[in-house]
């Protein structure tokens, strides 16, 4: 079973940036597609980004293709996501999650483990 770890969160300015990290460990990182997921108060957990277990594969939610990026270092178990040009509608708290399977998905449902979250507000 794997135990995933965010970090990296805080408070930014619009326009600006921040990089995501997750490790995971008690299990085998490299077998598990991973994604990042976010959530604000009242509203369901959304889909930001997904990666399969060799990065062959990436997809992104329309609100943030082309300003986030998702990688991962299968050797250091850790997931990245790099988001760039942050926007106020990008404050959530941000989970990383994974499911043992090559290929990601975009619905929540599939992924089995989770993390604790990271709080990102960006600042108008």
């Amino acid at each position: 079973q794997v135990q995933l770890v965010e970090s990296g969160g805080g408070l930014v300015q619009a326009g600006g940036s921040r990089r995501l990290s997750c490790v995971g460990s008690g299990g085998d990182f490299a077998r598990h597609a991973m994604a990042w997921f976010r959530q604000t108060p009242g509203k369901e957990r959304e889909f930001v980004a997904a990666i399969s277990v060799i990065a062959s594969f990436t997809a992104y939610a329309d609100s943030v293709d082309g300003r986030f990026t998702i990688s991962r270092d299968n050797a250091k178990n850790t997931l990245y996501l790099q988001m760039n040009d942050l926007v106020s509608e990008d404050t959530a708290v941000y989970y990383c999650a994974a499911k043992t399977h090559i290929s990601p998905s975009r619905s929540a449902l599939e992924y089995p483990y989770w993390g604790q979250g990271t709080q990102v507000t960006v600042s108008s």
